[in-house]
């Protein structure tokens, strides 16, 4: 059901660096490429370790809402880790560039 969901919804979002591939979604970013577990959201860096990225369960903060599509918050998050790292070069956060 997730590969579905992230099949359809990536066009949305206008993201062409990604494929899926079996379980995971594929990503190819500027600064590496990474393999995203649809299952469990856990992400690995091709050649690399994983890399630690810890969903934000706020009630209103974070959150992509996808309604009438599923209301699995996993799904949400996978989605959000995919579109995060198609977009590597954009990513703020110190403790996720350490791991890049």
């Amino acid at each position: 059901m997730r590969r579905a969901i992230v099949s359809h919804t990536l066009p949305m979002f206008g993201i062409s660096n990604v494929s899926l591939a079996g379980n995971f979604a594929k990503v190819s970013g500027q600064l590496g490429c990474y393999n995203i577990h649809l299952g469990s959201g856990t992400i690995h860096k091709e050649g690399g370790t994983q890399i630690a990225v810890l969903p934000v369960h706020a009630q209103n903060r974070g959150r992509i809402f996808l309604p009438f599509l599923d209301e699995d918050p996993k799904t949400a998050e996978i989605i959000s880790k995919i579109l995060l790292f198609a977009d590597d070069s954009g990513i703020k956060d110190p403790s996720i560039l350490n791991q890049l």
